[in-house]
């Protein structure tokens, strides 16, 4: 099976910083695409940036300029580096990985995993 574990989340003030990560664990053939969603107090869950696994990327509008994501394909992993953090960042971030193929006895795949989620607060 394929698990997704998060990491990075927490505390922090406005106008600070943050890094994310998140490993994919498992018999990985490979990963299509990744991403980072995010889900506010009262809000649907969004896409807050997403990488291909050539390295192509997309943002949403409200963090272009300060996140940026990136991926260590070698070692199924992707990170997003969250600077000048605003209050309206506060929300539960969650990892996914995209048309994922894994091999246990025989090929699965490919499908779509989620993280557990990780919770960023930022104060004003």
């Amino acid at each position: 099976q394929v698990q997704l574990v998060e990491s990075g989340g927490g505390l922090v003030q406005a106008g600070g910083s943050l890094r994310l990560s998140c490993a994919a664990s498992g018999n990985i053939v490979s990963i299509g695409a990744m991403g980072w969603y995010r889900q506010g107090p009262g809000k649907e869950r969004e896409l807050v940036a997403h990488i291909r696994n050539a390295g192509a990327t997309k943002y949403v509008d409200s963090v272009k300029g300060r996140f940026t994501i990136s991926r260590d394909n070698a070692k199924n992993t992707v990170f997003l580096q969250m600077n000048s953090l605003k209050p309206e960042d506060t929300a539960v971030y969650y990892c996914n990985a995209e048309d994922v193929l894994y091999y246990s006895g025989g090929y699965f795949g490919p499908r779509d995993y989620w993280g557990q989620g990780t919770q960023i607060t930022v104060s004003s």
